[in-house]
C-alpha cells in the first residue's frame, strides 16, 4: 500500500523558520519516501505505508519535542501510479 501524508506545523514564522519546521522537514527529508515536497506552507511525501508511518511516527515526536504546539496532517492511501 502506498501512502501520502501532508503536514504542517505550528507557530509559523514567515521571516525564518522555526525550530520545529526545521526538524520535522529533517525528517521527512531523511525518510525513505519518495515525491517529497516541502515548502513555507505545507509538506507533502510519499511512500510505502511502513516507511510513511514509521516517519509520521518520527515527524511527530521531534517536531512537538523541538516547539512545535500543533502539527496537522492528513494521510491518504493513493494508488501506485497516482500522484
Amino acid at each position: 500500500m502506498r501512502l501520502r501524508v501532508e503536514f504542517t506545523t505550528e507557530p509559523f514564522d514567515l521571516d525564518e523558520a522555526p525550530p520545529h519546521a526545521v526538524v520535522a522537514r529533517d525528517v521527512i527529508q531523511a525518510a525513505r519516501l519518495d515525491a517529497v515536497d516541502v515548502g513555507p506552507f505545507g509538506n507533502t511525501a510519499e511512500g510505502g505505508a511502513d516507511e510513511v508511518l514509521t516517519a509520521v511516527d518520527a515527524l511527530l515526536r521531534q517536531a512537538l519535542a523541538a516547539g512545535a504546539t500543533r502539527v496537522s496532517l492528513q494521510v491518504n492511501v493513493i494508488g501506485e501510479g497516482e500522484k
